[in-house]
């Protein structure tokens, strides 16, 4: 086997809500069998500094780096875990979904093979309560995802998004340049696809990628999540930042 010198790095965002699930992600991690030199490491960052990962990850696996910090929503944990990010590129996991056996590979393939591109997404399956899964009629083709068509599909779509980003694998150059997540109580990963996709072309894999846990904590399920004039600042800003940096840039 050939020696590990590249990473992809995991950020896993965890509130009191989610943390039970923390197993199931882990599990999902390890069934990952990664290309020849590369490996995956977690960063799990707690969105607070009350202790809620004490006990719940396994001790003796090194790749897994834990952190705190004071809360500030799943962008601000994110961010805050950036520091610590060792791959040149950065997956998302959130803590209550599950990667499917190959993400992390198909990832790696299509990133390696095609360095202009600088983001990847991949279906994504509903994960019921029943354990049963659902998937979505719309999906993109399998392929590249060229610059500006997440903006315009999520325009004139009542900000609706062609690829799910609970599934994004990005460059760390790219993430970095792009400041992190923003700085929101909620949509903060929906304004960073849309600066990826203002910036770079993406590339969208057919097949599953994630099960995505639907339940009743997870905070798109919480009535605040909809709430009028915080949803509409959340989109207004979100699509300002996406116009000003295709403006900077043409």
């Amino acid at each position: 086997m050939a020696a590990v010198t590249r990473l992809v790095s995991v950020i896993t965002p965890v509130h009191w809500p989610s943390v039970g699930y923390l197993a199931g992600a882990y599990e999902s991690l390890v069934e990952q069998e990664m290309p020849d030199g590369w490996d995956w490491q977690w960063l799990v960052q707690e969105d607070g500094q009350d202790g809620l990962l004490v006990g719940q990850l396994p001790e003796l696996d090194p790749r897994i780096s834990p952190g705190t910090g004071r809360p500030g929503g799943p962008g601000v944990a994110r961010t805050l875990a950036l520091s610590r990010v060792e791959g040149e590129l950065v997956k998302v996991l959130d803590a209550d979904d599950q990667l499917t056996p190959g993400a992390l590979a198909r990832d790696v393939a299509i990133l390696t093979a095609e360095p202009r591109i600088g983001w990847t997404t991949a279906r994504v399956l509903d994960l019921l309560p029943d354990g049963s899964t659902e998937g979505w009629a719309q999906d993109p083709p399998d392929g590249p995802i060229d610059i500006g068509t997440v903006l315009a599909f999520w325009r004139a779509n009542d900000y609706g998004l062609p690829v799910h980003p609970a599934t994004l694998c990005i460059r760390t150059e790219l993430l970095l340049a792009l400041g992190g997540w923003m700085a929101l109580p909620a949509s903060e990963d929906t304004g960073l696809l849309l600066a990826a996709n203002t910036v770079s072309p993406g590339w969208f894999i057919a097949e599953p990628g994630l099960l995505y846990r639907k339940w009743p904590g997870q905070m798109t399920n919480q009535a605040t999540h909809r709430e009028p004039a915080e949803h509409t600042a959340r989109m207004r800003v979100v699509e300002a930042r996406a116009h000003a940096i295709r403006d900077l840039l043409t």
